[in-house]
């Protein structure tokens, strides 16, 4: 009976990888997550296990200091992002990267590195290391179970937040989002030149955003040419009035709101129309 219970200690201890821990039969102490957030067309996502606390000391401890840790338990925790983003104002290509640290009191060495797929942090080699990033941790309330967190701070930015213990450690994510949906619009309209609804669209980004307004505009003229709708007349009318010419706006917005009602088009369509031209006639 000692050498059994010797056995099972050792196993919770050190976490000894069974083969047969991808069955639901046997649980981790460390279950597996995953996070993830959209940030404008961009995902990140973040997978990891949860290791507890457990009344034990943690940063210092647990997770000793000026030592590399990989950020989690089991395999290393890892971070994708679908398209190229900024952290911390460094670039970063889209893929999936490996995340270990380095914990001090005082700061943290954020790691960033190529190779996603390692057991821990065993097999960490700083040559294959995209990024590296001092921060601060700051002290926060008591959280039992290491957390990782995804939130957007504007339509372009999410922060990345690690919670344990009493400790967060924080990342901020930048997507440059017009260039990503400009590029992707492109493309789609070079495969379907002939697609109305993909240029309309396309001319209404950029309407919305104020940016690419001259093509945009040409996007819309070639849109109602293939087939004249309420929609593409009002996205032409929308960028010249961004252009400045507000009577030639107000007639072709006029237009479409005459369009629209004719083929008796319900108020999801004709009310943003009118909206739009009691603006612009005040």
């Amino acid at each position: 009976m000692m050498h059994k219970f010797v056995y099972y200690s050792l196993v919770a201890t050190i976490s000894i990888p069974l083969a047969s821990q991808s069955s639901p039969i046997f649980p981790q102490l460390s279950p597996s997550a995953n996070v993830s957030q959209t940030i404008g067309t961009t995902t990140v996502e973040i997978r990891y296990h949860r290791p507890a606390v457990r009344g034990r000391l943690i940063f210092g401890g647990l997770v000793p200091y000026g030592q590399v840790w990989r950020t989690g338990a089991n395999e290393a925790t890892t971070i994708h992002f679908s398209d190229p983003v900024q952290v911390n104002g460094q670039k970063i290509a889209a893929g999936t990267y490996a995340v270990f640290s380095i914990p001090n009191p005082d700061h943290w060495t954020v790691i960033l590195n190529r190779r996603a797929r390692q057991q821990g942090a065993w097999e960490y080699d700083p040559r294959e290391d995209v990024l590296r990033l001092d921060v601060k941790p700051k002290a926060v309330p008591h959280t039992e179970w290491l957390t990782y967190e995804i939130y957007p701070a504007s339509s372009a930015t999410a922060y990345v937040d690690l919670y344990w213990e009493k400790v967060r450690v924080s990342l901020l994510v930048e997507v440059d989002v017009d260039e990503i949906v400009t590029a992707r619009m492109r493309k789609a309209m070079r495969e379907r030149p002939n697609d109305w609804k993909l240029l309309s669209d396309a001319a209404q980004y950029c309407a919305d955003q104020e940016i690419h307004m001259g093509e945009a505009l040409g996007w819309a003229e070639r849109s109602i040419k293939l087939n004249t709708q309420p929609t593409n007349l009002a996205v032409k009318a929308r960028l010249i009035n961004l252009h400045g010419d507000k009577a030639q706006a107000v007639q072709i917005m006029e237009k479409a709101l005459a369009l629209a009602r004719a083929r008796k088009q319900g108020g999801a369509v004709t009310g943003p129309l009118e909206q739009f031209l009691q603006q612009w006639k005040k």
